[in-house]
């Protein structure tokens, strides 16, 4: 197949879409589908913005939800390079668009200017050692903050977004409150918040938040989703909001 480079796959994500993949470097997890669903989206008008878009599963899913232009930034060649050619098997490369870049560059608006949202599933884990890190470059980039903090990411969301407009992020629930704080430090106001929860009755292992640039305070917290059943199966619920239904 001509899209694909050597190691790599092509792997269904939903409703006809597909997505370049390797055993080689880190690949999508439905944490990144979850944020994709969850967030505010303009439908026809505006612009969207992906920070550390990684092989490009979170553009290509909201590609399903809206007509508007997405970009997505990439620091690591080859995961720019994979989310390019996604979009181009997909034949959305008239709509997606993955450029290499440091969102730590503050001259990065002035290449892609402001938009009205900007989503971001950023490194999980907050700067540890070397010992710590995944002997695959890949992988450490994927789960800990070694090339920027939350911090970072932040920042860059509140500088490329609009006024008023939205900055979604998915996150652990251990640094909620990390996340709110550096939220407000850069004049986004959390609104929404989603708890995802591995089973019933176990503790939240994921949450989504969306923030307003300039908002008035006031944060709605939705209906929690579970993703598993007992026996280990993915719940209706979980389906319904994977899916989009």
């Amino acid at each position: 197949m001509p899209y694909l480079s050597e190691g790599e796959r092509l792997d269904y994500i939903m409703e006809g879409l597909h997505i370049i993949q390797s055993k080689d470097v880190f690949a999508f997890s439905i944490d990144a589908v979850l944020l994709a669903r969850f967030t505010y989206i303009p439908i026809t008008k505006g612009n969207i913005i992906d920070l550390c878009s990684g092989n490009g599963i979170i553009p290509l899913v909201l590609s399903t939800r809206s007509c508007v232009p997405i970009t997505g930034i990439e620091l690591q060649p080859r995961l720019a390079d994979m989310a390019r050619r996604s979009a181009q098997y997909n034949n959305l490369d008239h709509k997606l668009r993955f450029i290499e870049g440091d969102v730590r560059r503050k001259n990065i608006i002035e290449n892609i200017g402001q938009a009205d949202l900007v989503t971001c599933n950023p490194p999980y884990f907050a700067t540890s050692g070397e010992n710590e890190w995944n002997d695959n470059p890949y992988f450490t980039n994927a789960r800990h903050e070694r090339n920027g903090t939350l911090t970072d990411m932040v920042e860059a969301a509140s500088r490329l977004v609009k006024q008023k407009g939205k900055v979604s992020m998915v996150l652990r629930p251990e640094r909620l409150s990390e996340l709110m704080e550096v939220y407000r430090k850069y004049r986004l106001e959390p609104k929404r918040l989603k708890c995802i929860y591995p089973k019933k009755g176990k503790d939240s292992n994921i949450v989504l938040l969306e923030g307003i640039k300039d908002g008035k305070p006031g944060l709605t917290c939705l209906p929690p989703l579970t993703v598993y059943t007992d026996d280990g199966k993915y719940t209706e619920e979980f389906r319904k909001y994977y899916e989009g239904r």
